[in-house]
C-alpha cells in the first residue's frame, strides 16, 4: 500500500516537472520571450560600439545592466510561474508531496498495529 502512495507520488511529481516546463514554453512563446546569454548581450553591445551608438568604456557597465535586469527578469518569472502552477493545483485539489508524506506515515502507522 505505501509502495503504491509512493508510486503514485512519484509519478505526480514527475508530470508536475513536465507540466511547470510545459508551461514555461509557452509562456516564452506567448509572451515572445527569450532567454538571452551573457554573449548574445556582449555581441549586441559590441554592434552598439561598433555604430557609435554606446562608448567602449559604457559598454561594460551596458553589459552588466543587461545581464542584471535578465536575470531579476528571470526570477520573477520563475515567482510567477510558480504561483500560478500552485494556484492550478490547489484548484484541482492535487494531493501535495506533504499530503502524500502524511499519508505514507498513516499507512505505517496502521500497519505497525497488525
Amino acid at each position: 500500500m505505501i509502495q503504491m502512495v509512493h508510486e503514485y507520488g512519484a509519478s505526480w511529481i514527475k508530470e508536475e516537472i513536465v507540466l511547470k516546463d510545459l508551461i514555461k514554453k509557452g509562456l516564452s512563446i506567448g509572451l515572445g520571450l527569450a532567454v538571452v546569454s551573457k554573449e548574445q548581450i556582449e555581441k549586441l553591445v559590441d554592434e552598439l560600439v561598433k555604430k557609435g551608438e554606446v562608448s567602449t568604456a559604457e559598454s561594460k557597465d551596458l553589459i552588466n545592466e543587461l545581464l542584471e535586469k535578465g536575470e531579476a527578469e528571470q526570477k520573477q518569472m520563475n515567482a510567477r510561474i510558480h504561483e500560478q502552477l500552485e494556484k492550478v493545483l490547489r484548484d484541482l485539489n492535487v494531493p501535495s508531496k506533504a499530503d502524500f508524506e502524511r499519508l505514507e506515515k498513516r499507512i505505517q502507522e496502521l500497519e505497525n498495529k497488525q
